[in-house]
């Protein structure tokens, strides 16, 4: 099974859902409507096998905004991307037990 964790208002998001799609059936998580949880985005970054920093978009308001830094730690980021999920890096794909951040939209192919 193939999931995304999807902004449809995203180019790279759409691009990346594209290519999944001419491959087979896809679910897609619509993220911002269905936010992951504290220990969803644990078990994200536990697959993908980065740092929380790695996963966060750093150029969004929100990142300034909430004060946050390159150099917090993990917990701080990811209980941040938690409560503002427009936080997290797109799109995040998994399938079988491997993850992937689909920048460029072609690294989702990474997890057939």
């Amino acid at each position: 099974m193939i999931e995304i964790w999807h902004n449809p208002r995203c180019s790279k998001s759409r691009q990346a859902l594209a290519l999944l799609e001419e491959r087979g059936d896809v679910t897609v998580r619509r993220y911002l409507d269905d936010p992951p949880t504290l220990a969803e985005l644990r078990d994200a970054q536990a697959k993908l096998g980065l740092a929380a920093i790695d996963m966060i978009r750093t150029g969004e308001a929100d990142f300034r905004g909430l004060g946050l830094s390159k150099t917090d730690s993990d917990d701080v980021l990811l209980a941040a991307m938690a409560e503002h999920p427009k936080l997290i890096e797109r799109p995040v794909i998994f399938s079988g037990g491997k993850a992937v951040i689909g920048r460029p939209p072609e690294r989702a192919l990474e997890v057939l």
